[in-house]
């Protein structure tokens, strides 16, 4: 219900005594806006070119009852009306069709925002436009750059220039504020000094503001609105999950070899089970969702010898095809493909080839991703999971079974992830698992895991290996609490590269992360992997490490499914951004504290350790929080410290007496 407090022409909105919105002549708090907007698709990128047509501020207000505000102007209505939810109120929209609607909420002096789904460059959200369209989280245009330019004259990107596989309309605020628009439309958010800006294509159906006393609180009311079934097999505990190209017989190889050597290995990914794509830009995927005979003769039989070794096979799938293989055919003449408005194939530019792309509102369709390219060609095999890769590169402008492709771009990648639920909940094996790449609102109800998408192999903040950390807090504040990363990165054209050095670092986050897995990049032959000869004993001992971690990770699971993200960022406890010293350490569950080396050729870091009594896991030193100090940071060791009343203090004590360094 509504308390309103009305002073001259100036409208507060309150709720349980809590300020939802302010509302006046010359700050409204909604506007009706008509546009024109055309899309340019560029990949998973896209370019708007958008134009006012008509602008109305509803200034006017009228109460009919103590739960319903109306707001017009000219003839235009927008109903509001405010019911009582889990952790606060919610304010059901009703508007007018053909509009796109502006709504501004109060900005508290030094309130910092976070959120919005998965952001890279940054945590704190305050002073940036965020934009609500799912895209590629990179342009082409700057790997060029990065790739052909000298380094002093790359210029890192700012927050407004990143696109995000997975925006949400989700922002929480550390003065307890949640605020969630329940829509799919294209739009964005600006946080400004003195209010808040929320613009959508269309008319939201429901705005939920949520009040808590702490993160904790705010994500358990989170959970209940949106539920949270993200999981992991307990297997995906077990080490690292290699991930190796070129055949059974190099698999074979490479796995015994890391396993005769000490490491502990749970898994191979192996995104060529289907087949190689050799391009200008790299080694990429044949998409065409079949074991390739050349490749992997016999799969089955290659995938019960690793198991025998307690190796799981991980595989590789997408929603498109590639033009004129075998199964775009048969799905081309089946109509299971997205169309342009003349009836042709609408065809997905990737690199230098062409790919269908199946459609996710057909049913018939449906079924044959569940059924043949799941069940058949992927489980019945005894492939125990895969990258379910895109999902971002619906086109606004194609023609599908059912739907309006511009309303659905948003929730495309959801879909995609729920159908692939769907084909694991049925075939009823708890060890099968998957993880998503895009997402949207509710992807966690249906992603087992997400990983961060394709970053650069190398130390930038805006693409590299640093961006994953502000990445993973913004999905944790919105809800995805199980999140892990590709270790190397995956870009890599020209000097774009990762050497041994930006590799074991990475290994070295992952490790003290809730899953371990590495990428081969799109230039294997360039870059340093796994089993390189100054690598190979950090892979050894850092996979260890992970295994050793088992029992905490799975606690710590066990609360992502509640809702609290597995990695939370310094001020996480406190609630108050102020208090925060390095965009870059993380929380890893309750206990742990990791501070990951994110610049080149550093053995020490600088750490600012958060309120508490914490003990360096490797040395055993006793450290008091709320201070800064400087610690050593050899290869294959970051600073790691653990609570000291911590009830896996006795493990991690194990953990250093096993693996030092």
């Amino acid at each position: 219900m509504f308390d309103v407090k009305v002073t001259g022409g100036r409208y507060q909105f309150y709720s349980a005594g809590v300020l939802l919105f302010i509302h006046q002549d010359d700050a409204p708090f909604a506007t009706a806006v008509r546009i024109e907007k055309i899309y340019r698709m560029e990949g998973g990128i896209a370019r708007t070119e958008a134009r006012e047509v008509q602008r109305i501020p509803l200034t006017e207000v009228s109460l009919p009852d103590d739960r319903t505000a109306v707001f017009s102007a000219g003839g235009h209505r927008l109903t509001v009306t405010a019911g009582r939810c889990i952790g606060g109120t919610e304010l059901v929209f009703s508007g007018e069709e053909g509009y796109a609607y502006e709504f501004c909420l109060p900005a508290w002096k030094d309130e910092a925002v976070f959120g919005g789904g998965e952001q890279y460059r940054q945590t704190n959200l305050r002073g940036e436009t965020v934009v609500n369209f799912v895209a590629e989280h990179t342009k082409p245009s700057v790997v060029r750059q990065k790739a052909l330019l000298p380094s002093f004259l790359y210029r890192t990107r700012q927050h407004s220039d990143i696109g995000t596989y997975a925006p949400m309309p989700l922002f929480v605020t550390d003065r307890g504020r949640m605020i969630l628009f329940e829509t799919s439309s294209d739009g964005y958010a600006a946080f400004g000094e003195t209010v808040y800006l929320f613009s959508f294509d269309r008319c939201p159906s429901v705005l939920k503001l949520l009040q808590g006393q702490s993160y904790r609180e705010l994500a358990g009311y989170l959970a209940w609105h949106i539920p949270n079934r993200q999981f992991l097999p307990d297997w995906c505990y077990d080490g690292m999950i290699l991930g190796i190209q070129g055949g059974s017989q190099t698999v074979l190889d490479k796995t015994f070899a890391m396993l005769d050597a000490g490491a502990r290995i749970c898994g191979v990914w192996c995104q060529d089970w289907c087949g190689e794509n050799l391009t200008t830009a790299g080694k990429q995927v044949w998409w065409n969702w079949e074991a390739d005979e050349s490749l992997y003769p016999d799969l089955r039989g290659t995938i019960l010898r690793l198991r025998e070794r307690g190796v799981r096979f991980l595989a590789y799938l997408n929603p498109y095809l590639v033009k004129d293989g075998r199964l775009y055919e048969l799905c081309r003449r089946k109509g299971y493909l997205i169309t342009r408005r003349d009836g042709s194939v609408y065809h997905i530019r990737s690199t230098t080839f062409d790919a269908g792309m199946l459609d996710l509102t057909n049913p018939e369709a449906v079924t044959f991703i569940k059924e043949e390219l799941i069940r058949k060609n992927m489980l019945d095999l005894g492939i125990s999971g895969w990258m379910a890769d895109f999902g971002e590169y619906l086109p606004t402008d194609c023609v599908l079974h059912s739907g309006d492709a511009a309303l659905l771009h948003n929730e495309w990648p959801v879909l995609w992830a729920k159908i692939n639920r769907e084909a694991v909940d049925e075939y009823g094996d708890p060890d099968i698992m998957f993880f998503s790449r895009s997402g949207y609102l509710g992807i966690q109800s249906w992603a087992p895991v997400m990983w961060n998408g394709d970053q650069h192999p190398d130390f930038s903040v805006d693409f590299g290996m640093p961006c994953v950390m502000p990445a993973s807090f913004s999905l944790g504040f919105s809800g995805v609490t199980a999140v892990h990363c590709d270790i190397g990165g995956f870009f890599s054209q020209g000097k774009i590269r990762r050497d041994s050095e930006i590799f074991t670092r990475w290994m070295e986050m992952a490790a003290f992360s809730l899953m371990m897995r590495s990428h081969e990049s799109l230039r294997p032959w360039a870059n340093a992997q796994f089993d390189a000869e100054d690598v190979k004993e950090h892979t050894v001992r850092l996979s260890g490490i992970h295994r050793a971690l088992k029992p905490y990770l799975k606690d710590c699971m066990q609360e992502a499914s509640e809702g609290i993200p597995v990695l939370c960022p310094d001020f996480w406890e406190a609630m108050d951004y102020s208090s925060s010293r390095d965009e870059y350490s993380y929380f890893l569950g309750e206990d742990l504290f990791v501070c990951p080396v994110i610049e080149k050729g550093k053995r020490k870091r600088k750490v600012w350790l958060p309120e508490g009594n914490w003990v360096d896991l490797w040395t055993g030193e006793k450290f008091t929080g709320g201070k800064k100090y400087t610690v050593p940071a050899p290869l294959g060791r970051i600073p790691v410290f653990y609570r000291k009343k911590s009830r896996y203090a006795k493990l991690f004590r194990s953990i250093a007496e096993q693996y030092p360094i």
